[in-house]
């Protein structure tokens, strides 16, 4: 991997170089640029599709998913999800891997993590070992995992949220949210009662759980980053994977959908798809698709709605 990048070296350690890098490839290949959206509040510009890295991604071997990674930064992919829990058997973290590879790219790309931690003391420790592992001085997105419908927003508000905030703060973490794939309503009130600047919410065309409808308006008011998960996971068979892809980056609101790959063809693939993408879905598309879809929606149909799942977690 060394050999093959040592002549770019230089340039990949900086934001213009690697935007040339990229200006220049397309420029000679004709093929078209990767497009990018801002994020809200923050003000980042981001890819419209960006790099997943959890259980999916933990599934390549090494070797492989440095390839990918790289083919996913010359592609014009610029950020880059992951959480402390997304692990391969306790052992190969997605946190390590991003923090052997992307430290070099440092200025060119944004790197999100997530805490399971509800606890202020044991979240703060929590995100000390995702900074170590990760190798940074400081994260652009610091988001609090898999908000659930027990969630008591009242309680995170005076503990780990609290501390979230003091991060931001003292500048450690650039901007603060959550993820969730099971509460549209609490997802509602997160952003509703506390400062939220990005969440990470299960957007699809299954509608499941009415993410669109109930939590994505408020995101939108309040000018939340949005990024979409669930975009293909357990609907991959029952609809094409371009419209489905073609479905979330259609979504008003929605600046990224993160997308975890296995295997280089499938993230080439994606690659082109969101490359090449110019015109939103029709109302009348995006409806025949959701009615294809729906039966999705029901109970414990996608295999990560089901009790038990854990998001990443690969045993």
């Amino acid at each position: 991997m060394k050999s093959r990048l040592s002549r770019r070296s230089f340039l990949q350690h900086s934001a213009a170089g690697l935007g040339a890098i990229g200006a220049l490839s397309n420029s000679l290949t004709g093929a078209p640029s990767m497009p990018k959206r801002i994020l809200g509040k923050t003000g980042l510009e981001v890819s419209i599709l960006s790099f997943g890295g959890g259980s999916n991604f933990l599934k390549n071997k090494g070797g492989l998913w440095e390839q990918m990674m790289e083919k996913a930064i010359q592609a014009g992919i610029n950020l880059f999800d992951t959480a402390s829990s997304y692990q391969w058997r306790g052992t190969d973290s997605s946190e390590d891997r991003f923090g052997e590879f992307l430290p070099k790219y440092r200025k060119s790309v944004i790197i999100s993590t997530k805490l399971d931690n509800r606890d202020a003391y044991k979240g703060l420790k929590e995100f000390e070992t995702s900074m170590k592992r990760l190798k940074l001085d400081y994260l652009d997105i610091l988001l609090l995992h898999s908000i659930e419908k027990s969630e008591d927003i009242a309680a995170l508000e005076k503990g780990i949220y609290k501390e979230m905030i003091r991060l931001k703060e003292e500048k450690t973490v650039r901007f603060i949210g959550f993820s969730s794939m099971n509460s549209a309503e609490k997802s509602r009130e997160m952003i509703e009662k506390l400062p939220v600047d990005v969440a990470i919410l299960a957007l699809n065309a299954t509608k499941y759980g009415n993410f669109a409808e109930i939590a994505l308006p408020v995101a939108r008011e309040k000018n939340v980053g949005v990024i979409a998960m669930k975009a293909i996971r357990g609907v991959e068979q029952t609809a094409p994977v371009p419209e489905l892809l073609r479905y979330d980056f259609s979504l008003p609101g929605v600046a990224s959908t993160v997308v975890g790959h296995v295997g280089m063809q499938n993230l080439e693939e994606n690659i082109q798809l969101a490359c090449t993408f110019k015109q939103s879905m029709t109302q009348r598309e995006r409806q025949e698709l959701e009615a294809r879809v729906a039966h999705l929606a029901g109970p414990h149909a996608l295999p990560w709605a089901r009790p038990g799942y854990r998001d990443g977690m690969m045993v």
